[in-house]
């Protein structure tokens, strides 16, 4: 019996070591964050919200991430002519054909920040559309920062506010409030400088340019998707035929 309370002891602290590591790791992913996640309106038919989002990216991310798996000709895919692409997005000395990549090299960047900024192309993939749209949501001054902003999302980032002349300067604001018989605080961002646009215009600016960074990361997605049916729709047919050529086989057997 003794043997037993043992095993079921040392299943106990064991299930409460991966619980303690799947908690951890959800954090570290997150930023080491609690912040509940946005749902991102992530829409890849929207071939307008892609286009304002690839203009984003193009002109507040580009300073220092590259999307070197990325072409600017593939952008013809949603919508833009290459007559467009040259005269709204490509950087001087680029190409149509050309990677959307950056002139600043890795070696330098890490000089300078002390990291090299990451390249964007599948950063929709490992970090997820609701973590980005979130993490463009949560940014807030913060003097006591080298760089002056900090995240709710991703405490003490490393990343200034790309997209702050476009939202403004949000400031953190803490309330204390009661949750079950005890006083808990809880952050969050109220507005202070207004940025040239309006709250609800800027979080429609965010939700295009995780829009174009979700098709960037898979931009073949709604031709799988379409393929998908089709062939869906094909097996369909031919289960059908089959079915009608069995019963048309075994007629005279029965």
């Amino acid at each position: 019996m003794m043997k037993a309370f043992q095993s079921l002891g040392a299943l106990r602290a064991l299930a409460s070591l991966l619980a303690a590591l799947c908690f951890a790791s959800t954090a570290i992913a997150a930023g080491g964050s609690d912040v509940p996640l946005s749902k991102a309106p992530v829409n890849l038919r929207d071939a307008v919200s892609l286009q304002r989002g690839a203009h984003l990216f193009v002109n507040y991310c580009m300073g220092c991430h590259s999307a070197n798996y990325m072409r600017y000709n593939r952008l013809t895919e949603i919508g833009l002519t290459e007559e467009q692409i040259r005269e709204y997005l490509l950087l001087s000395g680029d190409k149509v054909g050309s990677t959307m990549s950056i002139a600043m090299r890795p070696a330098d960047a890490k000089e300078w920040m002390g990291k090299a900024p990451p390249d964007l192309t599948v950063i929709a993939r490992s970090k997820r559309p609701d973590y980005l749209y979130t993490l463009l949501r949560s940014y807030y001054v913060d003097e006591s920062r080298a760089l002056g902003w900090n995240n709710l999302a991703y405490p003490n980032i490393g990343m200034p506010h790309p997209l702050w002349q476009l939202q403004g300067q949000p400031v953190l604001k803490v309330e204390e409030r009661e949750s079950h018989g005890h006083t808990v605080q809880v952050r969050s961002i109220a507005p202070d400088l207004p940025g040239v646009l309006s709250a609800a215009e800027y979080d429609r600016a965010v939700a295009d340019l995780v829009n174009f960074l979700t098709y960037m990361g898979e931009p073949w997605r709604l031709h799988s998707v379409r393929i998908g049916i089709i062939v869906m729709f094909f097996l369909a047919i031919m289960l059908l035929l089959v079915y009608l050529l069995k019963l048309e086989f075994w007629r005279d057997v029965h």
